[in-house]
């Protein structure tokens, strides 16, 4: 419904015996909100669709809306407004989304690392200084030198909060051994956007991965928390920033992620995959 046009979604809609029916626990409103269709929204409002109905995490589309790019699609009704915290992360949303600047990610492989500077990060991995010949080598081609190295090579970089550690064509950052290490007594965010099945995401804290196999930038899911759900919104189809602000990073722009990094480095031969 949502990729029609306001005319087709106002005509589906007055059809619908319900066009508050839930489907995965949302409605059609709440899917138009979130995909940032307010032209959609205001049609389904009209047809009678409730924007103040709690959804997901507590959440309804009209409070949602509130965080979001069209802070006024709805009529706000007394009692319903962002708290001081949820507004603050929706600001914090809007710089980091804008100063990362909406970056390509396919390939790319990042962990993002809670107060632990590139120094500390590559102390922890165990890494050596990359050969400036290697680094060319790879920069040009990286299919082109021996898999083995260009596997083992990452960049680092310090940001405000944190630091992140970055292969722009492999997964090495996102695996168990580097998350591992890097997660001692602090949390770490890993990403993978994969070419073939999307992003991929994995949280580590304190030396252990808690969660794999997560969807960054996928939208909110049933079961999220309330805090879940807003960032969820927030970072929709940005991956990279999502990744960033659940670490507590603000980078200030994409250098961290698209280099030229403050270091590049190679990790330990041992395998760096399994820990």
């Amino acid at each position: 419904m949502l990729f029609d046009t306001p005319e087709a979604v106002g005509e589906l809609a007055r059809r619908m015996a319900d066009v508050d029916v839930l489907a995965d626990g949302v409605t059609a409103l709440w899917e138009a909100v979130v995909g940032r269709r307010p032209d959609a929204a205001r049609v389904l409002v009209e047809a009678g669709a409730d924007p103040w109905r709690p959804l997901l995490g507590g959440w309804s589309p009209g409070r949602l809306s509130l965080a979001g790019p069209t802070p006024g699609l709805f009529a706000v009704p007394a009692g319903e407004s962002l708290t001081p915290a949820e507004r603050t992360r929706a600001e914090e949303a809007r710089r980091l989304t804008a100063a990362l600047g909406g970056l390509h990610d396919e390939g790319l492989g990042l962990a993002c690392v809670a107060e632990v500077d590139a120094a500390e990060a590559i102390r922890r991995l165990g890494a050596t200084p990359a050969a400036d010949e290697l680094v060319d080598a790879v920069l040009d081609d990286p299919f082109g030198p021996a898999p083995a190295a260009v596997d083992r090579l990452v960049g680092v970089t310090s940001v405000p909060g944190g630091c992140v550690v970055t292969q722009p064509w492999g997964f090495a950052p996102q695996t168990t051994g580097v998350l591992t290490r890097l997660s001692a007594g602090t949390v770490c965010y890993g990403l993978y956007a994969n070419p073939k099945s999307g992003d991929q995401g994995a949280i580590a804290r304190d030396g252990t991965v808690e969660a794999s196999d997560l969807h960054p930038g996928g939208g909110p899911q049933e079961g999220d928390t309330s805090a879940e759900v807003l960032d969820a919104y927030l970072y929709r189809l940005d991956a990279v920033a999502y990744a960033c602000a659940f670490a507590g990073l603000r980078p200030t722009d994409g250098r961290g992620v698209t280099g030229p990094p403050d270091a590049w480095v190679e990790l330990p031969r041992s395998d760096h995959r399994r820990g």
